[in-house]
C-alpha cells in the first residue's frame, strides 16, 4: 500500500509552506533597504503569518481518515513533490544572498511563492471536509497576493 496523508498531515504540510514564505519575506524585508520595498515585504510577512494562524486553527479541528491512491504510492509522491519544491529550499540566508540579488528578483521569487501557495491549497480542498471555505478564502487573499507583486514587477522592469 502507498503512503497516505490525512487531512491533518496536510495542513501540517501547508503550515511548514507558509512558514518558508513568511522567512523569504522577512529576509527580503532585511535585505534592503529602499522604504517602499520594505514595506511591502514586511506586510507580505505578516500576511502569511496571519495564514499560519488561520491554518492552525483550521488544523485543531481536521481529524479526517486519509487519502486513497488510484496506485500505490500516487498520492504521497505528488503531496511531497507539491512540499519538495526548490524554492523553499533556497530559503535561507545563504541562499537568498546568492539568488535574490534586486528588488526585481525578490518580487519575482514571491509570485512563484504565491503561485506555489495557490496550487497547493486548492490540492488540499479534497481533503478539507467543512474547512473548505476557510481554505478556499485563503486561496483568494494568495491570490491578491499575486496581483499585487505581478503589479510592482511591472513598475520595476520599467
Amino acid at each position: 500500500m502507498g503512503n497516505l496523508f490525512n487531512a491533518a498531515e496536510v495542513m501540517d504540510m501547508g503550515i511548514e509552506k507558509e512558514k518558508k514564505r513568511r522567512d523569504f519575506y522577512g529576509l527580503v524585508a532585511e535585505n534592503f533597504s529602499d522604504k517602499e520595498m520594505k514595506g511591502l515585504f514586511v506586510n507580505l510577512r505578516d500576511w502569511e503569518e496571519e495564514h499560519i494562524k488561520k491554518f492552525t486553527e483550521i488544523r485543531k479541528g481536521v481529524k479526517e481518515p486519509g487519502a486513497t491512491d488510484s496506485y500505490p504510492g500516487e498520492l504521497g509522491d505528488y503531496i511531497k513533490s507539491l512540499v519538495d519544491d526548490r524554492l523553499y529550499k533556497e530559503v535561507s540566508p545563504d541562499s537568498f544572498s546568492k539568488n535574490v540579488k534586486t528588488p526585481l528578483s525578490a518580487v519575482q521569487y514571491g509570485i512563484g511563492f504565491e503561485k506555489d501557495a495557490i496550487l497547493f491549497f486548492k490540492e488540499m480542498l479534497p481533503f478539507m471536509g467543512a474547512n473548505k471555505d476557510a481554505v478556499q478564502n485563503l486561496i483568494n487573499e494568495e491570490k491578491q497576493h499575486v496581483v499585487y507583486l505581478t503589479e510592482l514587477k511591472r513598475k520595476l522592469e520599467k
